[in-house]
C-alpha cells in the first residue's frame, strides 16, 4: 500500500508516519515504528517513499529522518 496516491494525498498510513517524525522534528525508523505500531517493512518503505516526495529528508549520517518545509505544511493541512 503505498503512503503517496497518484493524485498527491497521503494514505493513512503516510499521514501516521509524516506526524510521527514532525511531532519530535525527526525520527529514526525504529522510533516511527514504536509510535505508529506499523510494521517495520512498511514503515521503511513508507519512510523512503515520503523522503522522493519531498516530504522529508534523510540524514545518513545519524540515520534519522525529518520534515521538510512542505511536510509541515501537509501534516497541519491534514491535521
Amino acid at each position: 500500500m503505498p503512503c503517496v496516491n497518484p493524485d498527491g494525498t497521503l494514505s493513512p498510513s503516510g499521514q501516521e508516519m509524516l506526524k510521527a517524525v514532525a511531532a519530535g522534528q525527526s525520527a529514526t525508523a525504529t522510533e516511527v515504528v514504536t509510535t505508529t505500531r506499523l510494521p517495520l517493512f512498511r514503515v521503511r518503505a513508507g519512510l523512503r517513499e515520503l523522503t522522493k516526495a519531498g516530504l522529508l529528508e534523510y540524514d545518513d549520517s545519524d540515520e534519522r529522518f525529518s520534515p521538510t518545509t512542505w511536510g509541515l505544511e501537509r501534516v497541519e493541512s491534514e491535521s
